[in-house]
């Protein structure tokens, strides 16, 4: 995106339109009816083809269905054959770079479907790539010692007669059958989430080609139908296991592979993938992060206005999201992970399992809520309730190392299972946002000071010797190791700087490397993305903004008055900023960013995603709001920032009373605030 930039261009008033049309964009993706948000994933070639490769398998004529999957399977051959790139691989998503899973895939599901001869140009490009990236070494290279998503693929292909049996790496089914408590000290060669991958997976290569040995042949055999049940009970009443087509279709195809395509979890996984199917052919990586995306936009919306929760107490859109949201918690023990009450997932469909992302995401956009003057008790009982489940939930997940993992606590030994710093960092801003609130006792609150502790000493354990760290389900693809580390710092760097800890060396080394990162992106425009730069505007906009305005009002605490926090501008002077030559290296580098991402909103590129997102075991997705939902968060939070904005282009910058953001009515529209000075009235 070839946006010049210029950092005497960043004025109050440019800043505001921005922020407002931003806000509008925002609120128009809504559901119209219930208030929260759903958005729209993109779509997937390698969902298609694991979503193709399982209809496929699993085809029965006498089925009343097979005429329609049959058309489904054509659909999405279809679109495959349109979504090839140039080198003969196929990537994730349609903007994604070609790799070697996503291609082996592709190219299973046209040899199963029959169809390879038809398109056999794009079959032999493909086989070229293939070759080109060394083939079966080149894949196991690519997941290591991750048997999570290499093993499925190889069975597909297998299945597909392109890659012999043997090569295919015989998974330890039977220990599913053990207790649950029991799995993270088997050493299971498949992260937590993929139990099931292993159950179908792991049986479907031992009746392909069983071990010689008779004894374990026979044992393995005696636990085929208690890890089938295992199975079974895991799947969600939708019948997508985690709302994933990969997943789901491995499972599919695995169980279709032994002739048991008939069987209750094939049946209602063969549902799940019938429903998924979009109108254009294709499938998408997941069905929706529906409530993710609530809880960002809730506190990306509140983060330019302190007095958002009582500007929207009595819109019913709003009452109704956050009456959504509370009913997204599980309440009861999750029979996929064995994780106990109190959690939320990505979304509120059945199959969604409560993680350390999603959580601190709902907390805090209850902490927004929580911090309105007109809730009556009962709202106020309910939102505190939930909040003590959900953070005594969150203090239950860390791990030894004082870090979050995603969804069990203690599988460390591969990558998606251990902790991660963009976790460990929205956890801890949870657990400060809920401090003031005093909704837990001494024994509590004991447990959360030493989990704060650990997790502080966690993040600083991982900065890297740069200044940056890495995040776990977000990535660059177009970075070595597909890391990124624009994501993790801006992450980090946000909770160090929200909950008082500005000034913490850690946090002054995170923030030069975001402001190295900003002032290197601006000089090359072409190559960012709006969520990065937002994400960078948003910790840099976040270090010069005091936390008084964050303070809930003392008449909603339950234990006395609350008295200000204090915190912070870089400095430690609430609502000031003492400029220094390093903080004044920062501000620039914040006024160039936030100058292109104004421009982004002035010529609508803001709505432009990319795929930044890591879903399960590396595969890349975007979500179309993640860029609306980023850019809100920087613009507002820039709005309260100091130091920051000029009147005008060629008046110096104001202060953050001056500065603030207009509040939005019931309906989302900007209305009239007064300032300490004339503030600007932006909108209808």
């Amino acid at each position: 995106m070839a946006i010049s930039v210029s950092e005497t261009g960043v004025t109050r008033e440019r800043l505001l339109a921005a922020l407002d049309k931003a806000r509008r964009d925002l609120l128009a993706t809504r559901v119209e009816s219930a208030g929260h948000w759903v958005g729209e994933l993109s779509t997937s070639a390698l969902s298609t083809a694991t979503a193709v490769s399982a209809l496929v398998l699993a085809a029965d004529q006498d089925a009343p269905e097979h005429a329609a999957d049959r058309a489904r399977i054509e659909r999405g051959i279809a679109w495959l054959a349109t979504r090839q790139n140039s080198d003969g691989g196929w990537g994730d998503t349609d903007r994604s770079l070609s790799n070697i899973a996503t291609t082996m895939l592709v190219r299973a599901a046209f040899t199963l479907a029959g169809h390879a001869e038809r398109y056999s140009e794009l079959m032999a490009a493909a086989v070229q790539y293939i070759d080109g990236k060394q083939g079966l070494t080149g894949l196991r290279r690519r997941y290591g010692r991750d048997k999570t998503f290499a093993v499925p693929i190889l069975a597909n292909s297998a299945l597909a007669g392109l890659t012999p049996w043997s090569e295919v790496s015989p998974l330890p089914f039977e220990l599913a059958s053990f207790p649950q408590s029991w799995y993270r000290f088997l050493r299971m060669p498949v992260v937590s989430y993929a139990v099931p991958a292993l159950v179908a997976i792991g049986q479907l290569r031992f009746f392909r080609r069983p071990p010689w040995n008779p004894l374990i042949r026979w044992f393995r055999q005696s636990r085929v139908e208690a890890s089938l049940t295992v199975l079974e009970r895991m799947q969600p009443a939708s019948g997508g296991y985690l709302e994933a087509i990969p997943l789901t279709s491995f499972v599919v195809m695995s169980l279709a592979g032994t002739g048991r395509s008939r069987h209750p979890v094939a049946q209602r996984g063969l549902k799940f993938l019938r429903e998924s199917a979009l109108a254009d052919g294709s499938w998408p990586i997941d069905v929706n992060l529906a409530t993710w995306l609530t809880g960002l936009a809730t506190v990306a919306l509140a983060a330019g206005e302190p007095q958002w929760a009582d500007a929207v107490t009595d819109d019913s859109r709003w009452k109704a999201c956050r009456e959504w949201l509370l009913e997204c918690q599980h309440r009861e023990r999750h029979p996929f992970t064995g994780a106990d009450p109190g959690g939320w997932g990505w979304t509120d469909l059945s199959g969604a399992v409560p993680d350390a992302d999603d959580t601190p995401g709902a907390l805090l956009a209850l902490a927004e809520w929580r911090r309105g003057t007109r809730l009556t008790p009962e709202t106020v009982d309910r939102i505190d309730a939930s909040a003590r489940q959900g953070i005594d939930w969150l203090l239950g997940l860390q791990n030894d190392d004082g870090g979050w993992p995603t969804f069990c606590r203690g599988w460390g030994r591969l990558p998606f299972d251990r902790s991660g710093a963009d976790l460990t960092a929205h956890a801890l801003r949870a657990l400060k946002a809920w401090e003031p609130f005093g909704i837990w006792d001494s024994v509590m609150g004991r447990r959360v000071a030493r989990a704060q502790r650990a997790g502080w000493n966690y993040l600083g354990n991982q900065q890297r010797a740069d200044g940056a760290w890495i995040p776990l389900w977000f990535g660059n693809q177009h970075l070595e190791g597909e890391e990124n580390p624009l994501y993790g710092t801006a992450k980090v760097v946000l909770a160090y700087c929200e909950t008082g800890r500005g000034a913490d060396p850690r946090s002054r080394k995170g923030l030069k490397w975001l402001a190295g990162w900003i002032r290197d992106a601006v000089a090359k425009p072409d190559s960012i993305a709006v969520e990065e730069m937002s994400l960078a505007v948003e910790a840099l906009a976040a270090s010069r903004v005091g936390n008084v305005s964050r303070v809930p009002n003392a008449q909603n605490s339950k234990f006395g008055e609350i008295r200000e926090t204090g915190d912070t501008g870089e400095c430690g002077e609430t609502g000031k900023t003492a400029e220094t030559g390093e903080n004044a290296e920062d501000r620039i580098a914040l006024r160039l960013g936030l100058d292109w991402l104004i421009r982004a909103v002035e010529t609508g590129a803001h709505s432009e995603p990319t795929p930044i997102g890591l879903y399960f075991a590396k595969l890349w997705y975007y979500e179309k709001l993640y860029p609306l939902v980023f850019a809100v968060a920087a613009l507002g939070r820039a709005s309260q920032a100091s130091g920051v904005v000029s009147e005008s282009v060629d008046s110096p910058v104001t202060e953050p009373a001056q500065i603030t953001a207009s509040p939005l009515d019931s309906r989302g529209a900007a209305v009239e605030h007064r300032a300490s000075s004339p503030a600007v009235r932006v909108g209808t």
